[in-house]
């Protein structure tokens, strides 16, 4: 019998081959003349382009279709699980204050002698409540700001009422506290130590690039300070307790391997090379620190090469963005990243309580409310449920707004089993949740990278390839044996 066609997506990758991809993730590349026999049902059968797109369900020679498409839907099962357990991850505001002056801030952050815009014990409590009504078995509560270190006191409340909810509801919990660590003392580590919370914390760069970006309001030794704090820290907590998120502005173009050079010699082995965001001061002061995003790709691709000559040479240095790319492309399993699933993780995977109650379906969510935009607000703790919230029209129309399989242009991408949607992002700067593919930086800076990883791969270079493996194993690229 003829072969017959799967569902597939397609697009011209170069001058001479065509990228396809399925639902649950497969790819292939074929020569433009093969592309052609295959879409005119002329492939020979024998040839290694028919077997390669039969064994990835491209195609199909079989009568018994119903085996070729339960085998697709176990894929795509596996690829969506991400979904089974629901919002997980709970992000809590303390308090506004911070200490710091970030020129990208992008919720808009309160000074220290500002007043009332701490937590209340009653809405904490309430916020407590809240998360442990969700179904998933693991609940990661995470600290943000403002900078939580200033009200500690309410950090404190929150995680002890969290562990006496645990006693009953006998989840899998786990606290992180987001923090520039300039606050950090000895009597509050030994407190994290004994509560196991881990540190999540920002480095820009090096010293002249971090203290731009990231000044202090008290001191210019922003940077010194930094690494004062992080080695108490990793003295208490351990080395693999602190984790560091760098972002980009104008000022980090032309110098990400000097970056890299920093997490390195401050002994972190991985960076996410993250762009600017559009919210708050960030958007505000768009003009002075932003940049078009084709800079972003070119600078992006020229510090991955770096950082994949570093892993060749004997440095195991990830960078994440990659490493969560590659395990969408490279193995079947789901991995989950808010910001780009599909359908969107926005309330489903991540939430976020603002300091008054305030619930938000994600932290971009609540840096468009610190400028009055209120679009994306759940509720709040003091006057709804968690079925109100988390069960309503609301939250639904957002999710039916962000499946990628259905969105306009999305629905026919080539790469769209490994990227994502964020209603969030396009409201803000399109000005609704579906937003326009052709003028979406986001798209376009997905898009470009999605195709330079591939065309590493594509090289089937086995040094690169194991350097790709050791980071999607979390293992030495000794112990990758890739024959």
């Amino acid at each position: 019998m003829a072969y017959q066609f799967l569902p597939f997506r397609f697009e011209r990758f170069n001058e001479i081959e065509y990228f396809l991809s399925n639902d649950v993730g497969e790819f292939e590349f074929l020569e433009k003349n093969d592309f052609e026999l295959f879409v005119s049902e002329k492939l020979d059968e024998n040839s290694d382009a028919f077997l390669n797109l039969k064994s990835k369900q491209f195609i199909t020679d079989t009568r018994n279709l119903e085996e070729v498409v339960n085998m697709l839907a176990t894929k795509f099962r596996t690829k969506k699980s991400i979904l089974d357990d629901f919002t997980s991850l709970h992000m809590v505001v303390p308090t506004l204050r911070c200490n710091s002056d970030c020129i990208y801030c992008q919720v808009s952050k309160k000074d220290l002698t500002d007043k009332g815009f701490d937590m209340s014990k009653q809405t904490a409590k309430k916020i407590v409540k809240t998360i442990f009504e969700s179904p998933s078995p693991v609940i990661k509560i995470e600290f943000q700001g403002g900078e939580p270190l200033t009200d500690f006191e309410m950090v404190q409340y929150i995680m002890e009422e969290a562990e006496w909810q645990n006693l009953f509801k006998k989840k899998h919990l786990e606290f992180v506290i987001c923090t520039n660590l300039s606050l950090m003392t000895v009597e509050m580590l030994k407190y994290l130590k004994k509560h196991k919370c881990y540190i999540s914390t920002s480095l820009d760069g090096y010293k002249d690039l971090h203290n731009i970006n990231r000044p202090l309001q008290d001191t210019k030794q922003t940077h010194e300070c930094f690494e004062e704090k992080l080695q108490l820290t990793r003295e208490y907590l351990g080395d693999d307790s602190v984790s560091a998120l760098m972002t980009t502005t104008c000022y980090s173009l032309g110098h990400f391997k000097e970056i890299v050079d920093e997490y390195i010699r401050l002994g972190f082995n991985s960076i996410f090379f993250r762009s600017l965001n559009p919210y708050g001061f960030a958007k505000r002061d768009k003009h002075k620190i932003a940049y078009p995003v084709s800079d972003f790709i070119e600078n992006y691709k020229e510090g991955l090469m770096y950082i994949i000559d570093l892993n060749l040479k004997g440095t195991f240095f990830v960078e994440g963005y990659a490493e969560l790319l590659l395990k969408r492309i490279l193995t079947p399993f789901a991995t989950g990243f808010v910001d780009l699933q599909s359908p969107a993780g926005v309330g489903i995977s991540a939430v976020i309580y603002d300091y008054n109650g305030n619930v938000y379906v994600s932290d971009e969510a609540r840096m468009m409310a610190s400028v009055n935009n209120q679009h994306f607000k759940m509720g709040n703790v003091n006057e709804n449920s968690y079925q109100e919230m988390f069960n309503g029209d609301f939250l639904r129309n957002v999710i039916a707004n962000s499946c990628t399989e259905c969105l306009p242009i999305c629905a026919e991408c080539a790469y769209q089993p490994y990227c994502g949607a964020d209603p969030v992002r396009n409201f803000s700067e399109q000005g609704d949740m579906i937003g326009h593919r052709p003028t979406n930086e986001s798209c376009r800076k997905h898009k470009e990278i999605f195709k330079f990883l591939l065309s590493l791969i594509k090289q089937d270079d086995p040094k690169i390839n194991q350097v790709f493996w050791s980071w999607i194993t979390k293992q030495s690229m000794s112990n990758i044996d890739l024959q």
